[in-house]
């Protein structure tokens, strides 16, 4: 008989169970927002990409994609916080005054710069390395000081008399000798040996010590 009674109320639970299950469930949908928006500066209004934003009640959030965007599923009177690298984190309330099931922001991010310690960076781990390589560093030399080796008298000669002729100038060599066999065609050409001003010349080559050997030019 006990038994029976127990049973029996158990099936008159039910349907009130069942109802106050329905009720709840539709109060927790009404409460639902699609959440969605646009994260921007503050100061240029471009898009801030990637930016983390949360449900700090449900856990649940997502990320804006490149353009900013977002859109999640929220509750009404929830707290979402945004945050993003290089931005100060932003909390906004959901409100519940909502009359649609979606609401939309566009959510403002203001810069956050960070100014960090001085960072000085030194070559030398001791004062004593700085003070050997002070006395001991060979300085490298500048522009002006190798145009200046470049162009020594000696180093120009010696390089001019050690280069080998190029195609122009054995071009002109041949020229040369081509037109000076036409110069003295059908006659005798004349040597130099008797000519006053061939031997002016080399007396004065003499005298500069062009016929010095190339080591002792560039001593």
């Amino acid at each position: 008989m006990r038994n029976s009674l127990s049973f029996l109320i158990f099936l008159l639970a039910v349907p009130f169970f069942a109802y106050t299950q329905q009720v709840h469930d539709a109060e927790d949908n009404s409460q639902l927002v699609q959440f969605s928006g646009m994260t921007i500066t503050a100061d240029s209004l471009n898009p801030v990409p990637y930016t983390k934003i949360i449900d700090i009640f449900s856990h649940r959030g997502t990320t804006s994609d490149i353009n900013g965007y977002f859109s999640f599923v929220a509750h009404k009177k929830d707290t979402v916080v945004f945050t993003a690298i290089g931005f100060k984190p932003v909390s906004f309330i959901i409100p519940d005054t909502i009359t649609k099931q979606r609401y939309s922001l566009i959510q403002l991010m203001t810069a956050d710069t960070l100014t960090l310690a001085a960072a000085f960076i030194f070559p030398w781990p001791t004062l004593e390395d700085f003070k050997r390589a002070f006395v001991e560093i060979k300085i490298p030399d500048d522009d002006l000081e190798i145009a200046r080796k470049n162009l020594k008298a000696a180093d120009i000669r010696m390089r001019a008399e050690n280069y080998p002729m190029d195609a122009n100038m054995n071009y002109r060599n041949f020229i040369d000798n081509q037109t000076s066999k036409l110069y003295y065609f059908g006659q005798q050409q004349s040597f130099n040996i008797f000519n006053p001003f061939a031997w002016a010349k080399f007396i004065k080559a003499w005298k500069d010590g062009k016929f010095k050997s190339q080591e002792e030019r560039l001593k």
